[in-house]
């Protein structure tokens, strides 16, 4: 029984009890608690049922040094082996006067597909001339300018003497133009451009090698040029069945002809050069050669005149070609040695092996070092390539500081030294 009323409300107490200290967990406990400190809590980027969690990951391994990359190195001066912006400008101004001699001459038309055409060979002759300079190779800038002197300012100049004798002479025969008035026109101005890479950029002018390849580049360019008209021609009398055999002929049967003739003028300076010759014995020295190349190219053109071009040649003109083949591998040869013996003695003073020697400077030990450079992490073998490279060019220096023809060798030899030290620290980081 209750008295005084119904019952009231139970209010709230005012007051909560401190909660109980917790109890410090054992290392056992501790041990198998499920909870992991925020900052080891990360989860995996991706969804994995595979996953393994972690509750740290280590960081990645620091990169060996030296690195596979090369830093920024020093290059040989490029003083006196180049040619001035001034000769570019005369050969672009050349250029657009051609340009417009074949368009009103020949018709855009058929010039264009001359020129697609022309592209074959002169293709062709680049590609074997690299070869011959692989692993010594030209400036690509006087490279280019071999090429657009033979095809601009070689062949510009010559229509000019030809009109020029037009309006003396009158009309000339024109097979014996082609036997006599052709190949000595042309290889005088073939080989000026020639003698003129010697006089601005004699640091480039090495030797025999040298001059065949910048002939070579140079006859490669002319014919570049009188095949764009050749063809074109051809296309405009005949159709399509005298430009294949225009093509044929000169194209794929002689190719090589203009680079081989002008060649010659090129190894005559090449050989003036070696010896440290003045302009004036390198002059006399390429006069020679010339007469070789106009002999040459006179006969050539007489085959194709007044004999029977087949027949002659493959009795006269293959066995050319095949000696001119001989010759260039006799002067790599050549040159070879000269590389092994400059690296030799580079090798004496320490700067590197005998074994790497033979590996720099003969075709056997090149390849045995790309194939070695191909199975390294990586595929080192554009890294082997430079260090074959700038050895190459190491000795060549070398040997212009014998012969006491360059004032600069030291300075580029410092810089070689540098290069080829990177490279192979670079192709032997692990």
């Amino acid at each position: 029984m209750t008295f005084g009323g119904p019952p009231q409300p139970q209010q709230p107490s005012p007051y909560t009890p401190p909660p109980a200290e917790p109890t410090p967990y054992t290392p056992q406990q501790y041990s198998q608690s499920p909870y992991t400190p925020p900052q080891f809590a990360q989860q995996p980027t991706y969804a994995s049922a595979l996953a393994q969690p972690t509750s740290y990951t280590p960081p990645a391994p620091v990169a060996p040094s030296p690195a596979e990359s090369l830093p920024a190195l020093p290059v040989p001066t490029k003083k006196g082996r180049t040619v001035s912006i001034w000769l570019f400008g005369l050969l672009g101004f050349l250029l657009i006067a051609l340009i417009g001699y074949f368009a009103w001459a020949l018709g855009p038309m058929a010039s264009v597909i001359g020129l697609v055409l022309a592209l074959i060979p002169l293709t062709i002759v680049f590609l074997g001339v690299r070869m011959i300079d692989r692993w010594e190779p030209e400036p690509k800038r006087l490279v280019f300018f071999a090429i657009a002197w033979g095809a601009i300012a070689a062949v510009g100049l010559t229509l000019l003497v030809d009109v020029g004798l037009t309006l003396l002479v009158g009309p000339r025969d024109e097979d014996l133009s082609a036997v006599f008035q052709a190949p000595i026109v042309e290889e005088f101005w073939k080989g000026f451009g020639v003698f003129l890479i010697f006089l601005v950029a004699r640091r480039a002018f090495d030797g025999p090698v040298d001059g065949v390849v910048y002939g070579a580049l140079v006859g490669a360019g002319f014919a570049f040029t009188e095949n764009i008209q050749y063809f074109a021609i051809s296309l405009i009398e005949g159709g399509g069945e005298q430009l294949t055999v225009t093509f044929v002929v000169r194209a794929l049967l002689s190719p090589f002809a203009h680079a081989m003739f002008t060649a010659l003028t090129g190894f005559a300076i090449g050989l003036a050069a070696r010896r440290h010759a003045s302009a004036g014995a390198a002059l006399g020295t390429g006069l020679l050669g010339l007469i070789g190349a106009i002999l040459l190219h006179g006969l050539w053109n007489g085959s194709a005149t007044f004999a029977d071009f087949f027949a002659l040649y493959f009795t006269l003109q293959v066995p050319l070609f095949v000696g001119f083949i001989l010759g260039i591998v006799a002067l790599r040869r050549e040159e070879a040695r000269l590389t092994r013996a400059r690296l030799g003695e580079y090798a004496a003073a320490g700067w590197f092996t005998p074994e790497e020697v033979t590996m720099l400077a003969t075709p056997a030990g090149r390849k045995v070092g790309l194939a070695w450079a191909a199975q390294l992490r990586g595929d080192r073998r554009p890294l082997m390539r430079e260090f074959i490279k700038d050895a190459t060019a190491l000795a060549s220096v070398r040997q212009r500081a014998i012969t006491g023809r360059d004032p600069l060798a030291a300075e580029d030899e410092r810089a070689l030294l540098i290069r080829t030290r990177a490279t192979r620290a670079a192709l032997l980081a692990y």
